[in-house]
């Protein structure tokens, strides 16, 4: 472990991370809401700090090895979110404790979306845009890892396509060089947001709302500038741009890349994952919306549609966004829907859960072992399209499942140990292990209720479901930290 190679980059990323919070300064100076100083006061604690922590090692030039590596992404997140809370911290309004403000800030950059803010409409924009631009960091921080970075530490979604899986993303790299994909991710990622921000404004957005509701839907972050979300704008036509491209930043951002490359959406149809990702998307909304027609739930047919689409695309993707109180709904469409949600995106997009690759994998093999019931001496592979899955990546899709079932487990006894229902612990470490952001019971509309204690176990899972859990679990062996 060379702790210098770490520090010094660190460092740097926290004197980049500090000039985030420059253009809310701008913001402030344009509507004029008195939260400038907030930013400022955050811009010069995170830039020192970062230039105390990369100073002393700034000569250090040696490339990261595979330790240091899983440090630094641990780190990305870890030290960001901490130093991310500081403008929240300095605001006047609103006034937030250490710990509201961490959560908000870790929130934001794993794009959970999970609040403990009330009265959205009536906070200065410039707290508003920034909490919208830490998602849209965050999203694109989380592209970068899932494609470019965590293949290389061997671990992470991407790393199931080593296994030679049909399509164009079986290599672990887009281009030859690593700051190359991120650059060619960087374009399709603000495109995407561009194309978004212009389709709300189109829809009847205004150019503000238009521009933060862009930068947390490209992330699946689910954040927005109003407390009734996107309900507040009562628009079908806002809604369906919400919905397509709450679809579109749910794909693995390497078919996208492929597609804008290559100037052909062949390479969509022919994934696996891709298949598997629409078949749950559609059979949620056929269960769905029968469900809330069957219930008279609303009176037209065409708005028992909307709200279904909106809602099953928003929680199965992980965003968050919601166009009513879904929680009300009848029957078991709410714990449904919450459910969705550990399927989650597709391996390097920036939505949260398990992963649709990872749940396809767990339900080939589960199969394949109903088969081999049948046929004892039967070699039944597990196949991608048609090509065998290798045994070590089904091996390694089952640790994670595991580890993921347990810790889940571990952080709702906490919760339930704290006092918080049943329904409100299972729901929120959903909802922060997924990076979904709404849950059910107390935290429907919130996390504001929640005890302190509950939140800390809430910012870990949202960390762990970020960082695809074993990157940062494997910080805590022993084995990492021997020579």
């Amino acid at each position: 472990m060379r702790i210098a190679v770490t520090q010094r980059i660190v460092g740097l990323l926290l004197m980049m991370f500090s000039s985030s919070m420059l253009p809310p300064v701008i913001v402030s100076l344009i509507f004029d809401d008195g939260a400038s100083l907030a930013f400022i006061y955050g811009f010069a604690v995170t830039f020192a700090a970062g230039l105390l922590v990369w100073f002393p090692v700034r000569n250090d030039r040696r490339e990261p090895r595979l330790r240091d590596g899983f440090l630094i992404v641990a780190a990305f997140w870890v030290v960001l979110g901490s130093f991310g809370s500081a403008p929240l911290m300095f605001a006047s309004e609103p006034s937030l404790t250490v710990t509201d403000a961490m959560f908000e800030a870790v929130s934001g950059l794993t794009t959970t979306g999970a609040t403990i803010l009330s009265g959205l409409d009536s906070l200065p924009r410039s707290i508003l845009y920034y909490r919208q631009q830490l998602q849209w960091f965050g999203g694109m921080g989380i592209i970068v890892l899932a494609v470019a970075v965590l293949p290389m530490l061997g671990v992470g979604g991407m790393q199931l396509y080593r296994a030679e899986t049909p399509g164009p993303v079986k290599d672990t790299k887009l281009t030859p060089r690593i700051t190359e994909t991120a650059k060619a991710l960087w374009y399709i990622y603000l495109g995407l947001t561009i194309a978004c921000a212009f389709g709300y404004w189109a829809a009847g957005m205004g150019v503000f709302d238009a521009i933060c509701h862009s930068f947390s839907t490209v992330a699946i972050g689910g954040f927005s500038t109003h407390d009734a979300s996107i309900g507040f704008f009562d628009s079908e036509l806002i809604d369906l741009v919400a919905v397509l491209f709450m679809f579109l930043a749910g794909i693995n951002f390497s078919l996208h890349f492929v597609a804008w490359r290559n100037f052909s959406i062949r390479h969509y149809f022919n994934d696996p994952e891709i298949h598997a990702y629409c078949t749950v998307l559609a059979g949620m909304l056929v269960f769905v919306v029968l469900t809330l027609y069957l219930a008279n739930q609303y009176d037209l047919l065409a708005d028992n549609f909307i709200n279904g689409l909106f809602q099953v695309v928003s929680i199965a993707t992980t965003t968050g966004f919601t166009t009513t109180d879904f929680s009300a709904w009848p029957g078991a469409l709410p714990v449904l829907l919450l459910f969705s949600s550990f399927v989650g995106g597709c391996a390097g997009s920036t939505g949260g859960g398990m992963k649709v690759i990872r749940v396809l994998l767990l339900y080939k093999q589960g199969l394949r072992e109903v088969r081999r019931l049948v046929h004892p001496s039967a070699e039944v592979p597990v196949k991608l399209g048609n090509t065998p899955v290798p045994q070590r990546v089904v091996d390694a899709v089952w640790g994670f499942f595991a580890v993921y079932v347990v810790l889940f487990v571990i952080m709702m006894a906490i919760l339930l140990a704290t006092g918080l229902d049943q329904v409100t612990a299972f729901s929120a470490v959903a909802a922060s292990l997924n990076n979904l952001g709404p849950g059910l019971g107390d935290v429907a509309t919130g996390f504001s209720s929640v005890n302190d204690i509950a939140k800390w176990v809430c910012i870990a899972a949202m960390l762990l479901g970020r960082l695809e859990i074993f990157t940062l679990l494997v910080l805590v062996s022993p084995t990492f930290w021997r020579p």
